[in-house]
């Protein structure tokens, strides 16, 4: 079995899920009291965030190769980073490394296309839906991307980092997500991906009309397959 690293703490709920979701994913495969190997280093969120808010995108990139590599030292076959925003970073990360860094949006376009869908909402942080380093990716795979409104997005973003980052879970926000994604239904999209690693803590498969991508269950289960293919 491979030894798989994780860069978590943006936010430790989600990085939690990993956890769960990886381990429940080796012990189905192997059954017994089989368990994952993972080396996990949780970063403080609170020094990220601020960067994030600042604008100070090279200190949070600086801090994530920093951690990447003593991943690498410490044994890790490859890394997972646990959180759909920060990789933005993911080239730089990967730069800097020897081992893989699995890319979230690269697996989540793998399923995407296996489901046969050809064009998808996207929820997610403001940089995620807003920025290019997300739906390039999953544009360079054949998916059409949909965003929602600025008004929309703000909301999306706000409750990521004021409710759900915080463990807080209310069923108006929920409603308003629903919304979204009806909105994005509206512009045509055929699924959802649930593009921010807490979204799948508030939304879940009954709650859309249509096709969800939970991007925490997905990349942890492609770090399952990989440490465990022979």
């Amino acid at each position: 079995m491979k030894t798989i690293g994780l860069i978590g703490g943006m936010s430790w709920e989600s990085s939690l899920e990993y956890y769960r979701i990886i381990n429940e994913g080796v012990k189905s495969r192997l059954g017994g009291l089989h368990s994952a190997q993972c080396i996990l280093y949780s970063v403080e969120f609170a020094e990220i965030e601020l960067y994030m808010r600042k604008g100070e995108w090279e200190k949070i990139s600086q801090a994530l190769i920093k951690v990447a590599g003593k991943l690498e030292s410490a044994g890790a076959d490859f890394i997972l980073l646990c959180t759909n925003t920060m990789h933005k970073f993911a080239e730089e990360i990967q730069g800097a490394i020897d081992i893989e860094l699995l890319h979230i949006a690269e697996a989540t376009a793998v399923e995407v296309n296996r489901a046969n869908i050809k064009k998808v909402g996207l929820l997610g942080t403001r940089p995620t839906m807003e920025q290019d380093f997300y739906t390039k990716t999953l544009q360079q795979n054949g998916i059409q991307v949909v965003i929602p409104s600025h008004t929309d997005r703000e909301i999306t973003h706000n409750v990521i980092f004021q409710e759900l980052c915080l463990g807080i879970i209310t069923p108006e926000s929920k409603n308003e997500y629903k919304k979204i994604i009806n909105g994005l239904i509206k512009q045509g999209a055929e699924g959802i991906i649930l593009g921010c690693t807490e979204i799948p803590l508030l939304i879940k498969p009954e709650d859309s009309p249509v096709p969800l991508f939970d991007t925490t269950y997905i990349h942890a289960m492609q770090a399952v397959n990989k440490a465990l293919a022979n």
